[in-house]
């Protein structure tokens, strides 16, 4: 899906968000440009919930980038920590506040977190491991037991 930024800071619904750390608030303005023009985006997080209006207003942390950078961030597919490295957005202010937006900016539906993955890698070799020492007592087992059927005869 081709989700923009504007599309999704639009839908962003109010509302507890569990996968924003309890003690943190701020401010957060994105200035997002595009032909010259620039459109103002208002973060306010608090208590685990963001409210998002169309504010130039001042902010603890002003993030400045291109459409385009804040599509891909929407997308889930540019970490804001990656995009700053790489120069692709600038801030000014707070940049602690600066990883809440890989927060706000989840990543595409169904995107698991890499510990995730790697737990469910785990889950699932102890599991292929457990199988396949189970196999080889059955298969240990068996061959003794023909071995002692043919000693009898």
């Amino acid at each position: 899906m081709h989700t923009t930024a504007a599309q999704y800071l639009q839908q962003l619904h109010a509302g507890r968000r569990p996968d924003l750390p309890e003690t943190t608030a701020g401010t957060l303005r994105l200035d997002v440009r595009d032909d010259g023009s620039t459109d103002h985006w208002y973060l306010t997080i608090a208590d685990q919930q963001v409210r998002v209006t169309r504010s130039a207003d001042d902010a603890e942390l002003v993030v400045r980038a291109d459409r385009t950078v804040f599509d891909r961030m929407a997308r889930g597919e540019l970490h804001p920590g990656a995009g700053l490295l790489r120069n692709e957005l600038t801030v000014h202010g707070n940049i602690q506040l600066l990883m809440l937006l890989r927060r706000i900016f989840s990543g595409p539906d169904g995107a698991r977190h890499p510990h995730e993955l790697g737990r469910a890698a785990l889950v699932g070799r102890n599991e292929t491991t457990a199988r396949n020492e189970t196999t080889a007592r059955n298969e240990t087992t068996a061959r003794n037991e023909t071995t002692a059927r043919n000693e009898r005869s």
